[in-house]
C-alpha cells in the first residue's frame, strides 16, 4: 500500500474530511439519540456503551460469522435454529449485532432480516464491506476499491431493508487500494446518508491515524483475545478518543499465543475454577474488565452456548483477579 497520495488525490480526500467532519457534527450530532431499552436485562448486566456518542449499546453483543455455515449453504431446519438463536439474542437484551456481507455470502444478513425485521427501535445493526472471498486471506480475497465498497454497502442496505446502516465498517485494508481512498468512498456514502457512522477492522495505529484523517471513525474491530494482545495500543487509543472497541474471535484456546500467553489461560482457568464458571464465560468477562470501551461479540449457532456466553455479563472480576490473571 501507498504511504503518500498524489496532489489530486490528497485534494479529494482532505475535503472528503472535511465534509465528513462537518456533517457529523451537523447532522449526526443533531440525530436522535438511541438508548438501551431494557438495560436490566441479562445483556445489560456488564453496562453500556456509546458508539459515536448517539448510539447506546448493551457491552456485549452478537457475532454472526457462523450463520452463514459452510460455502454458504445451511440447510432449512439449521436456518430456522439460526433464526431462533438471533431472536433469543434479542430476547436477552443483545442490541449490537456485528455482521458483514461475506458471512455466507450474504447469508447471514439475510438472516438478521428474515429473524429480526421489523427490527426493534434500539437494534444497532454493524455491517462491513471490502472482502470479497470467505476464509483465510490470500491474493484476491479483498476489494477496497470505491466503487466496490458502494455496491457492497447499497447490498447490504437491501438485503438488511434498511434506508441507513448504523456502523458501516471497512472489513480489511486492501493493499492494493490506497487506504484513504477506501474510507473516503465510506465517507461519501455517510454524507449522503447511506451510514451514520464508520468503524474500520484490522488495523495498526498508522492506519488508523489514516482513516482518521480521512473521516470521523467511531469504532475498531480487531483480532483481540486473552492470548492474543496485539491491539493493546489500539485499545489504549480508543479509551482516550472515546471510540468502542470491538474484538472478534475474542474466545481463546491454548496453543493460540506464546508461553507467556499460555500461562494468562492458565490463570483464567483457575480462576474460572474457583468462581465456578466456564471458560467462555471468564474469557468474556476478563474483555469486560479489561477497557471499559470493550464490545465483545461472541458468536454461535445454538441458543444453550448463547445464554451461557451472555451470563458473562453478569461476571465482575476485581482488580485483584485481573492481577492474578496477568
Amino acid at each position: 500500500m501507498t504511504n503518500s497520495l498524489s496532489r489530486r488525490s490528497f485534494l479529494i480526500q482532505s475535503a472528503a474530511a472535511g465534509t465528513s467532519a462537518a456533517l457529523a457534527r451537523s447532522t449526526f450530532g443533531a440525530a436522535k439519540r438511541v438508548r438501551v431499552h431494557n438495560p436490566k436485562s441479562p445483556a445489560g448486566a456488564a453496562g453500556q456503551i456509546w458508539i459515536g456518542g448517539d448510539l447506546q449499546v448493551n457491552r456485549i453483543g452478537f457475532g454472526t460469522a457462523e450463520l452463514g455455515g459452510a460455502q454458504g449453504w445451511v440447510s432449512p431446519s439449521d436456518a430456522a435454529a439460526r433464526r431462533a438463536v438471533l431472536r433469543r439474542a434479542v430476547d436477552l437484551g443483545v442490541n449490537f449485532i456485528d455482521t458483514a456481507d461475506i458471512y455466507g455470502p450474504a447469508v447471514a444478513e439475510q438472516m438478521i432480516h428474515d429473524a429480526l425485521y421489523p427490527y426493534p427501535s434500539d437494534l444497532v445493526i454493524a455491517t462491513k464491506g471490502g472482502q470479497i472471498r470467505p476464509g483465510a486471506l490470500s491474493a484476491g480475497s479483498l476489494d477496497g476499491r470505491p466503487e466496490h465498497l458502494r455496491e457492497a454497502c447499497e447490498g447490504s442496505l437491501k438485503r438488511l431493508q434498511l434506508e441507513q446502516i448504523a456502523l458501516y465498517q471497512m472489513h480489511w485494508p486492501d493493499p492494493n487500494v490506497p487506504y484513504e481512498d477506501s474510507i473516503g468512498e465510506l465517507a461519501k456514502l455517510q454524507q449522503e446518508g447511506k451510514i451514520r457512522h464508520i468503524g474500520v477492522c484490522n488495523v495498526g495505529e498508522a492506519l488508523l491515524a489514516k482513516a482518521r484523517s480521512v473521516a470521523t471513525v467511531v469504532s475498531v474491530e480487531n483480532h483481540y483475545n486473552i492470548v492474543s494482545e496485539q491491539s493493546d495500543d489500539i485499545i489504549a487509543l480508543c479509551e482516550r478518543e472515546h471510540m468502542a472497541f470491538i474484538p472478534w474471535s475474542p474466545l481463546a484456546r491454548r496453543g493460540q499465543g506464546n508461553a507467556a500467553a499460555d500461562l494468562r489461560l492458565a490463570g483464567l482457568q483457575a480462576l474460572a475454577q474457583e468462581r465456578h464458571i466456564d471458560m467462555p464465560q471468564a474469557a468474556l468477562a476478563w474483555l469486560l474488565a479489561r477497557s471499559p470501551v470493550m464490545l465483545p461479540i461472541p458468536g454461535t449457532v445454538r441458543v444453550d452456548h448463547l445464554e451461557d456466553d451472555i451470563a458473562a455479563a453478569k461476571v465482575r472480576f476485581t482488580k485483584k483477579e485481573m492481577a492474578q490473571i496477568g
